[in-house]
C-alpha cells in the first residue's frame, strides 16, 4: 500500500538507461528554475492576461513561499492539494512545494464537493491551495467545509483573495491563510536537504475511467522525461511562447504549459478562463507560438478565426491531444492556419506522452495517425493476453519507458494489472499500429465519455443516479458532437411512467450532488426498458447507436476518424 519507489517500477537497466539519454539527470524543479533565473532572471516566464512574473520573479517567490509553508507545518512527503485556475501563482507554488519535497496534488477547478473529497481522501492531503472564490464558485467555503471532517487538514492557503480569507478568520478560520501572507517573510537562510528527482513529485488523478480516479503518482524525472522528449519532437527554442488554455492542473497544462517552456528558458502564457475569441487575441498580444490542448479547443478557435480580425501568424505549431483529431478538423486548421503545424498526440495520465506525431513528420501523418513512440519509449498493439498484436490489426495500445508512473497511489492490484508479461501498460484504449510504428486510436475498452478531452466515468453518473427516487434504471453514454467530440447522454427508465425527472431536475439533483457541471447529462431519453444481455448487462452498444442515429448530421458527421 502507499507510494510505490523508482525500484518498484524499473529495473536497474532501465533506470541507467533513462539517466544516460538524459531524458532522467539529478536536477530538480528548483535546479531548472534557479539556473534560469541566474541566465535570464529579467525574461518574463510566465503570464496569465492579468499577472506577469520573471524567471527571477518566480524563483525568488517560490523560496519565499516555501518558507512560509514550511513555517506552517508542510514537511518532505506531504501531500498538498492545488485547485487553481490558470493563473501565474500556480508556477510559484508547485516550485515551493518541489523546493520542500512535498507532493503536489493537482485538482481541476471543474471539480466539486464529492471528486475533491475523494482526493482529499485517497492523497491523505494535509494543506490545500486553493481560490477564494473563482467563476462565481465559492472554492474557500468548500474546503472549509471538507476540512471541518479532516483533522489532518491543518493549512488552507488562499490565493488572490486577502478578504475571503479576513472573513473566514472572523468566522472561526484559523486554518485559513492568505498567499500574501505566507510569502511575506525574506527567503529562509536553509529550507532544508531536497529530495531527489526519482521521489514523489506530483500525484495527478486520472479524470475518471472507473468509478472514482486514480491517483498516478509520478517522480520529477517521470514527468520532466516527457516534456524533455517532446521538446525534440516539437523543435522546441528558448524563442517559443507557449499558448496554455488547458487546466494547468492536470497532466496537458502541467507538462507542456510549465515544464516544456520551463526546460528550454523560454515563456509561457496561462488563459484562465476560455473563450475562443479572447484567445486569438490573446495569441496576437503574447505572439504565441505553439499549444497542446484537446481537440475541442481547436475547433472552437477555428470556428471563432476571423483572418479580417484576427492575427494568429505567430503560431507555428498546435498539437492536439486528449481526443482523436478528425481529419477535417486537421484540413481546415490548415487552411486557416498556413502557418502552424498541426500535429496529434495521444497521452494519459499514466505515461504523458504515448504516441504523437513531430514537427519533421510528413504533414500526411497528422491525418492518418496519433503519432509514434517518442524516442526512448516503446508502443506496442496488444491482444488479450498481452501479446503483440500484428501490425494493422486492433488492441490494446500499451506504454513502455521513461515517463510511465510509478503505480497507482494505494492501488497496488490494479497497477499490477496494468502491465503485460513483456512489461508494457495497457491503456483501455484500442488502436491499430502501421508497418512504421504510426498508430490510430479506434476507440476504447473502458466504458467513458470523452468530452472536449475530458474523461467522465460514466459509473460514476449512474451510480449517483441509481439513489434518484424516480428513476428505476439508468444508464449514461456519449453522444455525437461536433465540437466537444461527445456529450453525455443518459437513458433512463422512471420509477412513476406518467411523471420521468426532466433533464432540469436531473442537472440540479447532480449539481447538488457536488458533480461537475460538465459531467451531468446534456440529453435525457425516457424508455420503458433499457436493451439487456441474456447475464442482465446493459447493451451500451445499443444505446449509443440509438443516439448517434438521433442527434443531428452535423453533429455526429465529424466525430468519425
Amino acid at each position: 500500500m502507499g507510494i510505490p519507489t523508482v525500484n518498484d517500477r524499473f529495473s536497474a537497466a532501465d533506470i541507467e538507461s533513462y539517466y544516460s539519454s538524459g531524458l532522467w539527470a539529478p536536477e530538480l524543479f528548483d535546479d531548472l528554475l534557479a539556473r534560469a533565473a541566474g541566465e535570464r532572471g529579467d525574461k518574463v516566464f510566465v503570464t496569465d492576461g492579468r499577472e506577469s512574473m520573471t524567471y527571477r520573479a518566480v524563483h525568488e517567490g517560490s523560496l519565499r513561499l516555501a518558507g512560509g509553508l514550511r513555517d506552517a507545518g508542510v514537511r518532505a512527503g506531504d501531500r498538498v492539494a492545488v485547485q487553481l485556475p490558470n493563473w501565474a501563482e500556480f508556477v510559484v507554488v508547485v516550485a515551493a512545494l518541489a523546493r520542500l519535497g512535498a507532493i503536489t496534488v493537482p485538482i481541476m477547478p471543474i471539480y466539486r464537493r464529492e471528486e475533491v473529497g475523494h482526493v482529499l481522501d485517497d492523497a491523505e492531503v494535509t494543506a490545500v491551495v486553493t481560490p477564494g472564490t473563482f467563476r462565481d464558485f465559492d472554492f474557500l467555503a468548500m474546503y472549509r467545509a471538507l476540512a471541518a471532517h479532516r483533522p489532518a487538514i491543518h493549512t488552507v492557503v488562499v490565493v488572490r483573495d486577502d478578504a475571503a480569507v479576513a472573513e473566514a478568520r472572523a468566522t472561526g478560520g484559523e486554518t485559513v491563510r492568505s498567499l500574501t501572507e505566507v510569502t511575506a517573510a525574506a527567503v529562509p537562510d536553509d529550507l532544508g536537504a531536497p529530495v531527489t528527482a526519482d521521489d514523489p513529485f506530483v500525484i495527478v488523478y486520472t479524470s475518471g475511467t472507473t468509478a472514482h480516479p486514480k491517483g498516478c503518482v509520478h517522480t520529477f524525472n517521470t514527468y520532466v522525461s516527457g516534456a524533455r522528449a517532446l521538446g525534440v519532437a516539437f523543435a522546441y527554442t528558448e524563442d517559443d511562447v507557449q499558448f496554455g488554455p488547458s487546466p494547468v492542473t492536470h497532466t496537458t497544462g502541467l507538462v507542456t504549459s510549465v515544464l516544456l517552456p520551463l526546460i528550454h528558458g523560454a515563456a509561457t502564457h496561462f488563459m484562465p478562463d476560455w473563450d475562443p475569441v479572447r484567445g486569438l487575441e490573446e495569441i496576437e498580444r503574447y505572439r504565441c507560438t505553439a499549444s497542446v490542448t484537446a481537440t475541442a479547443f481547436l475547433q472552437m478557435l477555428l470556428d471563432a478565426y476571423d483572418p479580417q480580425r484576427h492575427d494568429a501568424s505567430s503560431l507555428r505549431l498546435w498539437v492536439s491531444a486528449g481526443a482523436p483529431i478528425p481529419r477535417a478538423v486537421v484540413e481546415r486548421a490548415r487552411r486557416l492556419l498556413p502557418g502552424a503545424g498541426i500535429l496529434s498526440l495521444y497521452g494519459r495520465s499514466e505515461n504523458l506522452c504515448t504516441t504523437t506525431c513531430t514537427a519533421v513528420d510528413d504533414p500526411e501523418r497528422a491525418l492518418t495517425s496519433d503519432g509514434a513512440a517518442l524516442p526512448f519509449s516503446e508502443v506496442q498493439v496488444v491482444d488479450e493476453l498481452g501479446a503483440e498484436a500484428p501490425r494493422g490489426e486492433e488492441g490494446d495500445i500499451a506504454y513502455r519507458g521513461p515517463s510511465h508512473m510509478l503505480g497507482y497511489l494505494n492501488r497496488p492490484e490494479e497497477t499490477a494489472e496494468l502491465f503485460t508479461p513483456g512489461g508494457f501498460s495497457r491503456s483501455g484504449d484500442l488502436g491499430r499500429m502501421d508497418a512504421d510504428g504510426y498508430v490510430r486510436v479506434t476507440g476504447r475498452t473502458k466504458d467513458i465519455i470523452i468530452r472536449g478531452g475530458m474523461n467522465i466515468s460514466v459509473r460514476e453518473i449512474e451510480d449517483l443516479l441509481a439513489d434518484h427516487p424516480g428513476i428505476a434504471r439508468a444508464a449514461a453514454v456519449g453522444m455525437p458532437d461536433r465540437r466537444l467530440g461527445e456529450r453525455v447522454c443518459v437513458y433512463l427508465v422512471p420509477a412513476d411512467p406518467a411523471a420521468p425527472p426532466s433533464l432540469h431536475a436531473l442537472k440540479d439533483y447532480l449539481l447538488d450532488k457536488g458533480v461537475a457541471l460538465q459531467k451531468v447529462p446534456e440529453r435525457v431519453e425516457v424508455v420503458d426498458t433499457l436493451p439487456m444481455t441474456a447475464t442482465g448487462k446493459v447493451q451500451k452498444h445499443v444505446l449509443r447507436q440509438d443516439i448517434a442515429q438521433k442527434v443531428e448530421p452535423a453533429d455526429r458527421e465529424p466525430v468519425t476518424t
